[in-house]
């Protein structure tokens, strides 16, 4: 897995450099480049009940998530979006807007249809809970 930052150095548009390498050059624009594609770091959790899986997706809102199953996988996919302050303009950018991406393989234990997910903050939580049936269960013993 690649750790990645997003570092922006901005200026002011009143002049203030806030990087001394900015000063240094002449003609600084703000990247054209594609998008780059990441894959977010996360946590995963087993119980009794399921899974929990927490991913770290900085950047990313609700309407830009989509969590989706297709057969016996789960896909992750959001798309970041880092603004710049008013008054200030990109003059470099190492990761900018980043596309974040990130699939599992499902176990037939668990219950595709009932996982739920939560945005706060950047963190993702997805909880994925065991079908019933294969929940450990206490066997009751009678006897004859």
């Amino acid at each position: 897995m690649t750790q990645t930052t997003d570092i922006a150095v901005a200026k002011n548009t009143q002049g203030s450099n806030v990087s001394n390498d900015a000063r240094r050059s002449s003609q600084v624009q703000a990247p054209s480049r594609p998008r780059s594609t990441v894959m977010p770091h996360m946590d995963i959790y087993e119980t009794a009940d399921g899974v929990t899986l927490i991913a770290d997706l900085p950047g990313v809102s609700a309407d830009r998530l989509q969590i989706r199953t297709e057969s016996d996988r789960l896909f992750i996919e959001g798309e970041a979006r880092i603004d710049v302050p008013e008054g200030f303009t990109i003059l470099h950018t190492e990761l900018r807007d980043p596309v974040y991406q990130r699939s599992f393989s499902l176990s037939r234990e668990m219950d595709a249809s009932r996982i739920s997910a939560q945005l706060k903050d950047g963190v993702l939580t997805l909880t994925i809970p065991r079908s019933e049936a294969a929940k450990p269960r206490k066997i009751e013993v009678r006897t004859a």
